[in-house]
């Protein structure tokens, strides 16, 4: 495709190798980030630098964001300095954070009555998936909108769905979170169970990961935890913010999901551990200490 003006805010543990992809296929990058510092290899490689939302809108055609909470989509699109003040009639806003279906909703009004188009497109995979442009984006609003869009997508993921009006690629990713939730409380018990039986956890790992419980947490984060690495592919806060919004919208559709709020728990408790800057399979740890505590009081 021909290049385009693209707008890029939020250049944290995805976003900048999402970015980064879209910079590489030819296209001109006006980039926004709220520590600069996390920019500088895309403006070094050729992005411009811009001081607020709106200044990057004001000069792109297509402005993607992916930031940490609602709270942040909502301050850098409809806020005074954000992208709608700045987008021109035409342009297209694309959030691409994990938010609320309902802000989604709200943003799409806010766009529309000004003659600009949104999506909803929030993505999976983590850090690996935007690293290797593999991942899966979902995506509410209209359906010539994404049409428009999706070549520019399919340079940052390979698994592209139009799921229908806006909020419906949000409530798409809350499906996913509730999976995930329920897998990874699976995934941190088999190896915790594994370690304790004295196991090596990537002997486990390596048949397991490739049976009927296979699944990419455990050949992913699994593998991560067998080294002892938790750094964030995806934060534990951010997972808790996600399990949040599902299950607020669950209450408001009056539907009870059990499992995802006993999981939500032990991220809470991951929290309050002090451990919400790991990655969300830290949730090891929390098991973890909670069976140590459990062993010292018998």
């Amino acid at each position: 495709m021909e290049s385009m003006k693209l707008g890029w805010i939020g250049t944290g543990v995805m976003g900048n190798s999402m970015c980064s992809h879209l910079l590489a296929a030819g296209h001109a990058i006006a980039v926004y980030n709220r520590t600069r510092e996390k920019a500088a290899s895309l403006i070094a490689g050729g992005a411009t630098w811009c001081d607020s939302p709106r200044a990057v809108a004001e000069q792109s055609e297509i402005v993607f964001t992916i930031v940490g909470f609602p709270a942040d989509v909502e301050a850098v699109t409809l806020g005074e300095q954000g992208t709608l003040a700045g987008a021109g009639a035409g342009a297209v806003l694309v959030d691409m954070t994990t938010s609320s279906p309902e802000l989604a909703q709200r943003i799409h009004l806010a766009a529309n009555e000004r003659g600009v188009d949104a999506l909803d497109a929030p993505v999976s995979g983590g850090d690996v998936g935007a690293r290797e442009a593999t991942l899966a984006i979902m995506v509410g609003g209209e359906q010539q909108v994404f049409d428009t869009v999706k070549p520019l997508f399919e340079i940052m993921g390979k698994n592209i769905a139009f799921m229908g009006a806006p909020g419906a690629g949000q409530h798409t990713k809350m499906c996913n979170q509730i999976l995930v939730a329920g897998t990874m409380i699976g995934t941190v018990e088999s190896l915790l169970y594994a370690q304790r039986m004295g196991m090596s956890l990537d002997a486990v790992i390596d048949v397991i990961g490739q049976g009927a419980a296979r699944s990419w947490l455990i050949n992913n984060l699994g593998r991560r935890i067998a080294a002892g690495d938790y750094e964030p592919g995806f934060y534990i806060k951010h997972f808790v913010k996600d399990m949040g919004i599902a299950l607020d919208e669950a209450h408001r559709g009056n539907l009870a999901l059990p499992g995802l709020s006993l999981v939500n728990q032990f991220y809470l408790a991951a929290q309050a551990l002090g451990l919400e800057n790991l990655g969300t399979q830290g949730l090891y740890k929390v098991l973890a200490h909670l069976n140590d505590m459990r062993g010292e009081e018998s």
